[in-house]
């Protein structure tokens, strides 16, 4: 035989009920079935706030009285054909309803509510929904939990289950087992007094399991609305998943820490008969679900799963006259257990002055009054410090038993949540090594599920969050880079690019779930107008894991965001070149915060776009070699225009079609002047280990000063009375084997930029079109310099170059 138990959710509605009846009816063909039912979901609740209307004498408990019974007797409408058993079930539950009736009536009249009233009160939730589905099921026989399960009244003012005489009682009433047997759970009687009392909430649970043990039953199996029991909370962690196998130990640990999939008592029955449980899923039957059982074959996972428990509060015991003297523990625990104070974790430092202990937040202006109390002539004589609750936190329980096997896991976990700037505030690990459990601020609870849940590969997915900033020739393509590869990714590299913001110069939008980068061009069109206040507040108030800021702007204002990012562990990948060339302490101080929060700052792409230029400037500097000189062009658009010049092509009409085919600014200016190439140069020699400014470049330019004053129109009215100088000395050039490059050199910190030329055989000579190519002389190559060549300009290597710091940063 089988128990199966069923909770609110499956029976609170007609479809769930009849996906109970289908079940329990396929099962009955192939043995005996116990079937315990809780009340109908939400029926409990309403069953305590009515009461507790009546007895703050509010009228309105009748209306509320009055809904329970209508949606009993709808269910009952539509779910009984039969019209004899719809009369009968109707007499029944009617009966119990002016049972229920007189009840409120009498708190509303006398304005008290005993514990006794209460544990009547509610006891009608599961007597109506069980009868119910008693009348539904085809040959099923109703049994009356009150008339086996026993509790007995304890001194600590609990009820609490007699297993002795509850077994027997069990084994009693069930000898002669019927095909189907339906059983309310949640209810019980006191054996001494007869009164109704119940076994907590969550009790049908416990009623299931004691009924498996009694009756040594197959398998005790909890149908829920769940598929079992799942790595994370699915509504937290969307890429949590069902884990198929669980251990005794491994469940409790997660029921006890806010996995509420089962009520934690339910284990310990069956486990002693080593009795599996199975967790599976009313309106999913066809899903196998958890199994629970003792031990797991073939399990090669380090930990099983995270559960946490919001609205926690820490309260720490702390004095020097802890230190060495027995007992103290003793009185903290007895004054709490005395007072009906449950606590949920203990953390006790080595030198044993101080002991934290984990609660509910509910529980902690008791906890602290009763600890104040107890320890008051210590408190008084300043041996010990009053006691405070510290609320907002919660705890966090990460659950395996391989992980006593696994070196690291603690390291690892702590690791983890430092780098996504969570601080753990206390934390506790039993020898067993079953159960690492921490208290964190309650505000970073969501975060700290994901990036655990992502770093300990529980996810299908490695997850990075991506906001993007800019829209633009780079960004667009970036955005487009990243919706064509995201399948490939996800299939080959087990990563999932999450964009969860886009802003551009005016719009922004935000979704912590992911943005559909099909349709984000018309999103943005209709979201509201934002600035980079709005920018920054949403970026870090989002409080996502993994979560990356793209700088694919010019913007100063933007730029100006890094720092304030990096020091809320937001990494920065900027194709933007302000930050990292403005003045050397804001980039140093970039660098170091990244440093210090364990998070990069990534800018690759501000010299040569798609070329790895910076990225083997550090590999080579943190292989020990020195960066003694560095030669390069690095003006795609430069090289563009002396590449064009020719007899039939002269210098306006080059820098004219730098600015139509795109390579140029829309204001060549800003090319011609060099300032682009100074920035760059100035990025470079700060990779390369030196401190450099951009006014101690040296400037050797081709184009007279007076050409940059004045506006746009009047540059390009005045451009061609450079023609014939420049095409005078382009002949002479050209007769020499020589050609113009516009050089940026660095040597051993000394820097300068100018129009020089290179002869026929040097490496820069045959530079194409708007390539980019670096010189690098080092300890290591000194007399064989390194060349690095490339495409150094345009939006798609660009985007592409920026993609490339992505996955660096995906790859850690």
């Amino acid at each position: 035989m089988k128990v199966l138990k069923f909770g609110g959710t499956s029976v609170g509605s007609v479809k769930s009920i009849m996906c109970l009846k289908r079940i329990v009816e396929k099962e009955a063909k192939k043995q005996s079935v116990i079937i315990v039912v809780s009340a109908l979901g939400g029926i409990t609740d309403k069953l305590l706030s009515t009461a507790q209307m009546a007895l703050n004498g509010d009228e309105s408990y009748k209306r509320e009285f009055d809904a329970m019974v209508n949606r009993h007797h709808q269910m009952i409408d539509t779910i009984i054909t039969d019209t004899t058993k719809r009369e009968n079930l109707f007499n029944t539950v009617d009966a119990l309803f002016e049972q229920l009736k007189s009840i409120y009536y009498g708190v509303y009249l006398i304005h008290d509510l005993s514990e006794k009233t209460q544990n009547a009160i509610v006891s009608y939730g599961e007597r109506l929904s069980s009868n119910i589905v008693a009348t539904l099921i085809k040959n099923a026989c109703w049994f009356d939990a009150r008339d086996f399960i026993k509790t007995e009244h304890k001194k600590n003012g609990k009820h609490v289950l007699d297993s002795e005489l509850t077994n027997s009682l069990v084994c009693e009433t069930f000898k002669d087992l019927p095909r189907i047997s339906v059983v309310p759970g949640f209810i019980s009687k006191d054996k001494n007094t007869d009164e109704t009392t119940n076994l907590g909430r969550g009790g049908s649970d416990y009623t299931a399991a004691i009924i498996a043990a009694a009756l040594d039953a197959e398998v005790l199996e909890i149908w829920t609305d769940v598929d079992g029991f799942m790595t994370a909370d699915p509504r937290i962690i969307q890429t949590a998943y069902t884990i198929n196998e669980l251990s005794y130990i491994e469940a409790m640990e997660l029921c006890n820490f806010g996995a509420k999939v089962i009520y934690p008592p339910t284990i310990y029955p069956v486990c002693i008969k080593n009795i599996p449980i199975r967790v599976k899923n009313t309106f999913n039957p066809k899903n196998p679900g958890t199994i629970i059982k003792k031990e797991i074959n073939n399990d090669t996972k380090a930990i099983k799963g995270i559960s946490s428990i919001s609205g926690t509060a820490l309260i720490t015991v702390t004095g020097l006259s802890m230190v060495g003297v027995i007992g103290v523990n003793r009185r903290i625990f007895t004054a709490l257990a005395n007072n009906g104070i449950s606590v949920f974790m203990v953390s006790q430092a080595s030198s044993e002055n101080s002991t934290s202990i984990g609660m509910k937040e509910s529980d902690s202006e008791a906890a602290v009054n009763v600890l104040n109390e107890e320890f008051a002539k210590e408190i008084e004589t300043g041996a010990m410090f009053p006691m405070r609750a510290e609320k907002g936190l919660a705890t966090i329980a990460v659950v395996g038993e391989n992980m006593k096997h696994v070196p690291g896991i603690a390291g690892k976990l702590f690791g983890t949540l430092g780098r996504s700037g969570i601080s753990v505030i206390a934390c506790a690990q039993g020898a067993s090594e079953t159960n690492i459990s921490f208290v964190i601020n309650g505000m970073y609870l969501r975060k700290s599920l994901n990036v655990l849940h992502d770093s300990f590969f529980l996810s299908e997915y490695n997850v990075l969050n991506l906001f993007i900033c800019g829209v633009g020739t780079v960004g667009s393509k970036l955005i487009e880079q990243i919706r064509s590869q995201h399948d490939e990714l996800k299939q080959n590299r087990r990563l999932q690019l999450n964009v969860v913001g886009i802003a551009s110069s005016h719009n922004a939008i935000f979704d912590r779930e992911g943005i559909d980068l099909d349709t984000y061009k018309e999103q943005l069109v209709q979201s509201e107008i934002t600035d980079t206040e709005t920018l920054r507040r949403e970026v870090i108030g989002m409080n996502i894991f993994n979560s990356v800021f793209v700088d694919c702007t010019a913007s100063k204002d933007v730029s100006a965001l890094y720092q304030d990012f990096l020091e809320h562990n937001i990494s920065v990948i900027a194709a933007n070149k302000i930050a990292a060339s403005s003045d050397y302490e804001s980039y140093i101080k970039l660098k170091q915060t990244a440093l210090a929060k364990g998070v990069k700052f990534r800018f690759e792409t501000n010299v040569g776009a798609g070329l790895p230029i910076i990225g083997t400037i550090n590999d080579l500097r943190n292989s020990g070699d020195k960066i003694l000189k560095i030669e390069a062009v690095l003006s795609g658009t430069l090289n563009f225009i002396f590449n064009e010049l020719s007899e039939n092509v002269p210098f306006s009409e080059a820098v004219r079609r730098a600015k139509e085919q795109g390579y140029s600014e829309p204001d060549p200016r800003i090319d011609l002047s060099g300032i682009d190439v100074i920035r760059k140069l100035i990025i470079l020699t700060r990779e390369a280990g030196y401190k450099a400014e951009q006014d101690n470049v040296e400037k050797k330019l081709f184009i007279p000063e007076s050409f940059f004053n004045g506006s746009l129109d009047d540059f390009w009215k005045n451009l061609p009375m450079l023609d014939d100088e420049f095409e005078q000395k382009r002949k002479q050039l050209e007769a020499q084997n020589k050609r113009w490059r516009f050089v940026a050199k660095m040597e051993m910190g000394n820097t300068s930029v100018e129009l020089t030329t290179v002869e026929k055989g040097h490496p820069f000579y045959n530079l194409e079109g708007s390539n980019n190519i670096v010189m690098l002389t080092t300890e290591r190559y000194k007399e064989y310099p390194m060349l690095i060549q490339g495409y150094g300009a345009g939006a798609s290597v660009t985007a592409a170059g920026v993609f490339a710091n992505i996955m660096s940063i995906a790859n850690i």
